[in-house]
């Protein structure tokens, strides 16, 4: 029996400040990676696969530039560069504080691997992120700069890198840490939590974007992304759910399900 396969993403909004300009949630990071410690002490099996966001790293200079639409010039580049450079500085923020918990992370950073195809991955060898899984390594993806065939460069969202991720190492579970309990269906007012999400439901207008800076879109376009995830790969499950109290994370990664649940 093959060991089960988590793939966790800590939301942006959730480790960082999105409203100020690369400002790090450092003790709720620390919080949110302890919880990962005493779940893998407990289970010690379960393989998992961990994604952030790059919050108010990314997502400010990649607004300024336009670099999720493309780059043709050298203004461009230079944006280009900026948003790597502030989502890489979130990324090593994310695996000091691991290194400190002696949480066995060690990053793959997108824009060093992946070559896409008008915002779709053309090539990407995940051979050694199947290797780190296999070693009890947790792997470590996020949202990044990407070059790209038609678009110059562009981003792709840790959403976009799980789903092209779930078609060869096929994940049992998906799920997304934000601030939000649940997807709601009366956004920003957030009274009526959606429980279930078919992943053959059609979206209207009830899910919004985001309130805060996010190029590669909010709520809805996660739910999309993770939708279309599920018929792919159509044993996975997915949760949407909140991180930001203790015990929360660690609940979820127990398959205690306390949010918007996607199959």
């Amino acid at each position: 029996m093959n060991k089960e396969l988590i793939f966790l993403k800590l939301g942006g909004s959730l480790i960082t400040d999105k409203s100020k300009t690369e400002t790090p949630l450092e003790d709720l990071i620390r919080l949110l990676l302890s919880e990962l410690c005493t779940f893998r002490d407990e289970d010690p099996d379960t393989r998992l696969l961990l994604g952030h966001g790059s919050g108010s790293y990314g997502h400010h200079a990649a607004a300024r530039y336009g670099t999720r639409n493309g780059v043709k010039d050298k203004e461009g580049w230079f944006g280009f560069v900026e948003v790597w450079r502030s989502a890489r500085k979130l990324n090593e923020i994310v695996l000091s504080i691991g290194k400190d918990l002696n949480l066995p992370l060690i990053s793959f950073p997108p824009s060093a691997a992946i070559m896409a195809r008008g915002q779709q991955v053309e090539t990407w060898n995940i051979s050694p992120i199947t290797q780190a899984l296999r070693s009890g390594i947790i792997p470590v993806v996020y949202g990044d700069v990407i070059f790209d065939q038609e678009l110059g460069g562009t981003i792709l969202s840790t959403e976009e890198l799980f789903f092209h991720l779930a078609k060869e190492l096929k994940p049992d579970r998906v799920l997304l840490a934000g601030i939000e309990k649940a997807v709601f269906a009366d956004f920003p007012a957030n009274q009526k939590a959606i429980r279930h999400i078919d992943k053959n439901a059609l979206l209207d207008d009830f899910l919004q974007g985001s309130q805060n800076q996010d190029v590669t879109g909010g709520m809805r376009s996660k739910v999309s992304q993770m939708q279309a995830l599920c018929r792919q790969s159509e044993a996975c499950q997915v949760e949407i759910f909140r991180a930001t109290n203790a015990g929360e994370l660690l609940q979820a990664l127990k398959g205690q399900y306390s949010g918007t649940i996607i199959s």
